[in-house]
């Protein structure tokens, strides 16, 4: 499912937006000056969020005024942040939405409570995701970050933005994955420039809505993570304390975005709040037996016979592993360099189709390893995954050149057949708990 973009006008200005799935009901997120809908759609799990909510409705996101792809505003009269509702009733009125839900994510949230008490026509249902009321402390306020925090944080926030190490307080799940880190440092660079972000986040520090909670009459649910230390548990308490009828849920974690820790539990708690009803169960998962092969001394082989050679070989190889593994009802899920990935409904078919590839591939003077397991695996779009593939990969890495190893799962599962097996004893497995016992088909 892929989005739908364009530009809303608002005056003389331009506001990019993106659209997912259909609607009614529509659901419209805001978060605030964090944003680059383009880029962040490269991430695999924002997309795979995304595309979630829009299982239930149609997603409307938008780059506020000032980042992203929409237009620009002068960092020294920036438009009062008031006005960013606008933006919000802009984009709507574009995409053809009179009512939806708004989801507000950190600095969005002021703004869409905000929205929420000024044009409850408009709105469904409010959902606020780890976000606040109001940011510093004060005197009747204890929950809030001291001014000195806040000020040491501004005047860093300019000098880390578009870094990797800016990122690793926000979402302390990846702040050990250097990769992402990277990613996310290209994300701000999109959002917005270093004394942009300066600008906005002075404004945001001043947001205060707490005389507004009061006036909020929809159906209002409060999600917040309850270990991050920028963002605390009291910051949605607050909230859910003060807005009549609120509901709060306290997530595990700490991430302050919602894609990346429990994107399944957030994803089947806002269907059910937007719409009313329990989610429809998505069936990503089913059994099937795991078949993993790889070329014997494939490296040496490579170096050895030359890149052009080399690939000829591999061409076979491919081609018939795939002719087959479809010939034994089996589906080729990825090459691996010099193996491949397959999945069939029965290890009886695996075992019958490993015994005849490795038949006719010595014939061309390739040698494989195969391992088979089955178990329960994750469908991932074309992909697959979970400990069954995991199970299949690490029994194919103890067999030996030539030699087919299942696991005791797939020798159960097949007796009564005419395949007989050599028991190969205990092995322990590389990151797979306990021992599992294995055995080469004969």
């Amino acid at each position: 499912m892929e989005p739908v973009t364009g530009y809303a006008h608002l005056g003389d200005q331009r506001i990019y937006y993106q659209t997912i799935g259909e609607g009614p009901p529509d659901l419209i997120t805001n978060t605030g000056a964090w944003g680059s809908i383009d880029v962040e759609w490269e991430d695999p799990e924002i997309r795979l969020f995304y595309q979630g909510t829009a299982r239930f409705g149609r997603t409307i996101r938008f780059d506020r005024r000032g980042s992203g792809a929409s237009d620009p505003v002068p960092l020294d009269a920036l438009p009062p942040w008031e006005s960013f509702m606008d933006e919000l009733e802009c984009v709507m009125n574009h995409v053809g939405s009179t009512r939806a839900s708004v989801l507000g994510i950190a600095d969005g949230g002021p703004v869409s409570m905000l929205f929420a008490a000024n044009r409850p026509d408009l709105v469904d249902s409010l959902v606020l995701h780890c976000t606040y009321a109001r940011l510093v402390s004060d005197d009747d306020y204890s929950y809030g970050v001291s001014q000195e925090d806040v000020e040491a944080f501004v005047r860093d926030a300019g000098n880390d933005w578009g870094t990797p190490e800016s990122s690793a307080m926000w979402l302390p799940s990846k702040a050990n994955n250097p990769s992402f880190l990277s990613w996310q440092a290209k994300v701000q660079r999109a959002v917005s420039s270093p004394s942009a972000w300066e600008a906005y986040t002075r404004q945001g520090m001043e947001h205060d809505v707490r005389a507004v909670l009061p006036a909020i009459r929809v159906p209002t649910l409060v999600l917040h993570v309850k270990n991050n230390p920028f963002m605390p548990i009291e910051f949605g308490r607050y909230l859910a304390d003060h807005i009549e009828g609120a509901r709060m849920i306290e997530l595990e974690g700490a991430d302050v975005a919602p894609y990346w820790e429990q994107p399944d539990e957030i994803l089947s708690i806002l269907s059910e709040f937007v719409t009313g009803a329990k989610p429809e169960p998505v069936i990503n998962r089913r059994l099937a037996t795991v078949m993993f092969t790889d070329i014997v001394d494939s490296t040496r082989r490579a170096e050895k016979m030359g890149d052009g050679p080399w690939r000829t070989l591999l061409d076979v190889h491919d081609e018939t592993t795939r002719r087959l593994v479809g010939r034994n009802e089996g589906n080729v899920v990825k090459t691996t360099g010099d193996g491949v990935l397959a999945t069939f409904d029965g290890p009886g078919r695996a075992i019958r189709c490993a015994s005849a590839l490795g038949e006719e591939l010595s014939k061309v003077d390739i040698s494989l390893r195969t391992g088979i397991h089955t178990g329960e695996i994750e469908m991932r779009g074309a992909d697959v995954g979970g400990l069954a593939v995991h199970l299949a990969s690490r029994v194919m890495s103890a067999a030996s050149p030539g030699e087919i190893l299942v696991s005791r799962t797939v020798r159960d599962l097949v007796v009564g057949s005419s395949i007989a097996f050599s028991d190969r004893g205990p092995h322990h497995l590389k990151g797979i708990k306990d021992d599992w016992q294995l055995y080469s088909v004969q």
